[in-house]
C-alpha cells in the first residue's frame, strides 16, 4: 500500500488560485523602462494579442504544481509485516565490592591476585560474547547501587565492571538489598524474564532487607537468581618462624546462599579457584533464552522521487514550448 507521510502538503494545492485572485496584478506600465501610449505604431499590439497563453499550457502547469505537491507529500511504498522475533535473556550481574574481595586467593598468570581481579577476568569474556541478550550491572557494599540499567550495550558493562573498585560500595556487605534493588528496577512482569547472578564472598552484615526475605519477594515475581559463592578453602599464610594455613572463606555464608538459589528456583555454584568460576560462567551461559514479543518491521521504499522527476520534466518543457517562438522570431 500507499502512504504519505506528509500529507499536509496538499493544503497548499490553492495556493496558484490564491495568488492569482488576490495578489496585486503586475503592471507592464510601470516596469516599463519606455512607456508608449499608443503600441500600435510601433507594431507590438499584435505580438500583445498573440502572446496571450494557450489553455493546455495553464492545465499543464497546474498539472506539474499538482506533482510537486506529491513529491512534497513524500508517497511511501509499504511492504508487507515482517515478524522479527527476538531471544535472549535478561541478565543482572551483582558483583560484592566489600572489603573482603581484596583477599588475595586466587591465581592468575603465575601470580596470586584478589577475588575481585579474579572475577573480572572471568566476567569480562563472558559479558563479550552475550550477543542480543540484554545486561545489567549491580555493584554492592555496605549499599546497592545500579551501575548499568538492562542494555543491550555490553561495552558499556564490560567496561565499567573494569572500572569497580573494592570499598566502592563500602566495606561490609548488603545482599539483600541487592536483591531488591534488581526487584525495585524490574518493570511491571519483566521480572519473570530476568536472571540475577550474585557473586559475593561473606555473609550478609548491612542492609535493611534480610536476604532470605529478599529472595522470597524475587519468587513471587518470578526472578531467577543463581548465587556464586567465591573464595578458596585454603591459604598459605606467611608467619614469623613458619607459614600457616587458614580458611579464606570462613565468613563466606553457603547456607543462605543455597536457601536463595532454591528459593527462586536458580542453583548455587562455589567457586575456590578460577578455574571453577570459569566453568560456572560456562554452565551459566547455557541457561534458557528467554521468548521475548516479537518485533514486526515494514519495509519502506520512497517513491518522492518519480512526482519529482516527472514535476520538472513537465516544467522544462513548458519553459522550451515558450521560449521556442521566441527564437524562431529572431533573425
Amino acid at each position: 500500500m500507499i502512504q504519505f507521510a506528509w500529507p499536509w502538503a496538499f493544503f497548499l494545492l490553492p495556493l496558484p488560485y490564491l495568488a492569482y485572485r488576490f495578489a496585486p496584478p503586475a503592471l507592464a506600465a510601470e516596469e516599463a523602462a519606455l512607456w508608449v501610449p499608443q503600441l500600435e505604431h510601433f507594431g507590438l499590439a499584435r505580438h500583445q494579442q498573440g502572446n496571450r497563453r494557450p489553455r493546455w499550457a495553464l492545465f499543464w502547469a497546474l498539472f506539474c504544481w499538482l506533482l510537486l505537491l506529491v513529491a512534497c507529500a513524500r508517497p511511501q511504498w509499504l511492504g508487507e509485516p515482517v515478524e522479527l522475533p527476538v531471544s535472549g535473556r535478561d541478565l543482572i550481574m551483582a558483583v560484592d565490592l566489600s572489603g573482603s574481595m581484596q583477599v588475595e586467593d586466587f591465581e592468575l598468570g603465575g601470580r596470586q591476585v584478589d577475588r575481585l581481579t579474579a572475577l573480572k577476568s572471568v566476567a569480562v569474556p563472558f559479558i563479550e560474547h552475550r550477543v542480543g541478550d540484554r545486561l545489567g550491572l549491580i555493584l554492592f557494599g555496605e549499599q546497592a547501587y545500579v551501575q548499568v540499567p538492562l542494555s543491550f550495550d555490553r561495552a558499556t558493562v564490560r567496561q565499567l565492571l573494569n572500572e569497580a573498585a573494592i570499598g566502592l560500595a563500602g566495606d561490609r556487605t548488603a545482599i539483600g538489598d541487592a536483591i531488591g534493588l534488581a526487584l525495585k528496577r524490574a518493570e511491571e512482569g519483566e521480572a519473570r524474564r530476568q536472571v540475577l547472578i550474585l557473586l559475593t564472598d561473606g555473609a550478609n552484615t548491612a542492609g535493611a532487607l534480610p536476604p532470605l526475605k529478599a529472595a522470597e519477594l524475587a519468587a513471587r515475581k518470578g526472578l531467577k537468581i543463581y548465587t556464586i559463592g567465591i573464595g578458596a578453602d585454603e591459604m598459605e599464610v606467611p608467619g614469623f618462624f613458619f607459614s600457616r594455613t587458614v580458611n579464606p572463606s570462613s565468613d563466606l555464608d553457603e547456607k543462605s546462599l543455597k536457601a536463595i538459589a532454591e528459593t527462586t528456583g536458580g542453583r548455587y555454584f562455589r567457586a575456590r579457584d578460577r578455574a571453577e568460576l570459569k566453568k560456572i560462567y560456562g554452565l551459566l551461559d547455557q541457561l534458557e533464552p528467554v521468548e521475548r514479543q516479537q518485533d514486526v518491521y515494514r519495509p519502506v521504499t520512497a517513491l518522492f522521487f518519480w512526482p519529482l522527476g516527472a514535476a520538472l520534466l513537465g516544467a522544462v518543457l513548458l519553459i522550451l514550448r515558450e521560449l521556442l517562438p521566441a527564437l524562431r522570431r529572431k533573425p
